[in-house]
């Protein structure tokens, strides 16, 4: 029987927020990826915490740039030069990164940070904002690789209601606008829906400028 009750329109995701599908083609996917392992074995993952509980975030992560993103108990969420368990100095951006960056956020100043974080099949990303940064208003580019992921955009409130869709392997996401500081994390992981990883899961690069000009 016909029901007079709307369904619900799915909210839009914020002004400014770019999701561009399949921006990087398969052979660009191994090359990158190729040039990410590469920066973990100069920078390992490791495993942040949160800063007033200790508990282990799900993911693992690392960072390339001049400066990398770090949380732990004793000194909370912070960017610093260098890695929180070797003491080394971060590896550089990857060029290809860089000409990402030049392309998709034009004019903006270079990123001084990327964080990568590693998703096993279990593990998420609770909703959240990027406001570490000096600079607010440059926009922060995500790349994803591997595994696909179900990801969720809101609003400047974190109850604001959300906007999720499918990022797949390749997939580049622009939070730019008023979307820069919209609460955002991800749902869940689809494992063994990518082959790109040998180990499986999925590995997010997000670029980040830091500092302001």
């Amino acid at each position: 029987m016909y029901s007079s009750h709307k369904i619900a329109a799915r909210p839009a995701p914020p002004t400014g927020f770019c999701h561009l599908p399949g921006h990087f083609g398969a052979t660009e996917q191994a090359l990158l990826l190729a040039e990410i392992y590469a920066v973990i074995r100069a920078a390992p993952l490791f495993v942040p915490r949160m800063p007033r509980s200790g508990r282990a975030f799900s993911v693992r992560m690392s960072n390339c740039g001049a400066l990398g993103w770090v949380s732990d108990q004793a000194g909370g969420y912070r960017y610093q030069a260098h890695h929180p368990e070797t003491g080394q100095t971060w590896p550089p951006i990857p060029a290809r990164l860089l000409a990402l960056w030049d392309e998709v956020a034009p004019g903006q100043p270079r990123p001084e940070a990327c964080l990568i974080n590693y998703y096993a099949a279990s593990a998420k990303m609770g909703t959240h904002r990027d406001t570490d940064e000096a600079a607010k208003t440059v926009p922060v580019v995500a790349v994803s690789l591997g595994d696909a992921a179900v990801f969720h955009v809101g609003g400047l409130e974190r109850g604001d209601r959300k906007h999720r869709l499918l990022l797949r392997s390749g997939d580049v996401v622009v939070l730019g606008g008023a979307a820069r500081l919209a609460y955002h994390g991800i749902d869940r992981i689809a494992p063994g829906s990518s082959a790109l990883l040998a180990e499986g899961g999925r590995l997010n690069l997000t670029l980040r400028r830091v500092n302001l000009i």
